[in-house]
């Protein structure tokens, strides 16, 4: 149904403020919004500041695209959850000028949308840490050596915690799913760990690495030798109470050190490492994205793909490395008669 004369006049009247004054504009809007005074303070500096971007480049509401304002965001130097915010906002207010139009001309949302964008490229958002192969291998050998004579309460503890590792490694789990873990998730000497969501829909399961299973096979057999209560998987204590995620980083931390690949790393071999590197061996051998992304738990393809691309671009890297220090060992070439 076509909407009458008047409104169209109506709303092409706003329009064209939003056009010829978009600071008065939106302070006219933010006053129709539920925002609180605290947060209308903060979209309005947030919107000033872009407004303040748009004269520099030269561009109004009417002409503005998705390069200017995917420049924008890219260069605000702050995290990427702020960036975020600001993307909202203009993706908001430009829903509301350009809401007589189709809503797919909006340039904020196809930014917003953009998994590949390079205003993602914020601090926290770095792209992701793998494992080498050769820190992989001396870790998975670690996990396999002799705990050595032990206390009775050491000894369980340590059989946890590499069975733990083995799991971010072999299994590509979260802290928080390893926490909830129950024994009844896991079953002798199978290939497959069960991980429960609060939304049972969402429950999934994940495939282990033979490597995995072993660790598992042995921490579930310690664990009924020493009698743990409770039905936790993996409990911080004899009374079977759960593991703090602080345990759990503290305990990833003394593998990895025991391990001698610690010091070789520029950067921390967290559990998001180990449950990077998990994917990284899928993908090297030829496990397609979207396969990996549901054993990883991701509700979207993108992420898995995204992931994808990081390990990659990791890969070129490590290639690149590996073939300078080759040739810094070999020395100089003979250059077969030139110069």
């Amino acid at each position: 149904m076509t909407a009458p004369a008047e409104s169209h006049g109506i709303f092409d009247h706003e329009r064209a403020n939003w056009y010829a004054d978009p600071r008065s504009a939106f302070d006219s809007w933010m006053a129709k919004q539920a925002f609180k005074a605290s947060s209308a303070d903060v979209y309005r500096a947030q919107w000033g500041l872009f407004l303040e971007w748009l004269t520099v480049k030269r561009v109004n509401l009417r002409t503005v695209d998705r390069l200017a304002i995917e420049q924008f965001v890219t260069q605000l130097e702050i995290r990427k959850p702020q960036r975020v915010r600001y993307l909202r906002l203009i993706e908001r207010v430009l829903d509301h000028v350009r809401e007589i139009e189709m809503a797919s001309t909006n340039p904020a949302r196809f930014i917003a949308q953009d998994g590949e964008a390079s205003w993602r490229d914020a601090r926290e958002n770095e792209p992701a840490g793998f494992l080498a192969h050769g820190e992989r291998a001396a870790l998975i050998s670690y996990l396999f050596s002799a705990i050595g004579d032990l206390p009775a309460g050491q000894r369980w503890r340590e059989r946890r915690d590499r069975a733990l590792v083995g799991t971010f490694l072999g299994g590509g789990v979260k802290t928080g799913e390893a926490a909830a873990l129950t024994v009844s998730n896991y079953a002798w000497s199978q290939p497959w760990l069960t991980i429960e969501a609060t939304n049972p829909p969402l429950n999934r399961e994940t495939r282990l690495a033979p490597f995995a299973i072993a660790l598992l096979d042995n921490w579930v057999s310690e664990r009924k030798t020493v009698r743990l209560l409770g039905n936790l998987l993996f409990p911080s204590a004899p009374s079977g109470r759960p593991m703090h995620k602080a345990t759990m980083l503290r305990a990833v931390d003394a593998v990895i050190e025991a391990a001698g690949i610690a010091n070789s790393r520029t950067a921390r071999a967290s559990p998001q490492t180990l449950r990077n590197t998990f994917a990284a061996e899928l993908f090297e051998s030829g496990t397609a994205p979207e396969r990996v992304g549901q054993w990883l738990g991701f509700q979207q393809q993108i992420s898995a793909h995204r992931l994808h691309r990081a390990w990659q671009n990791w890969t070129g890297e490590e290639i690149r490395e590996r073939d300078l220090a080759e040739a810094q060992e070999s020395g100089p070439q003979e250059t077969n008669g030139f110069e």
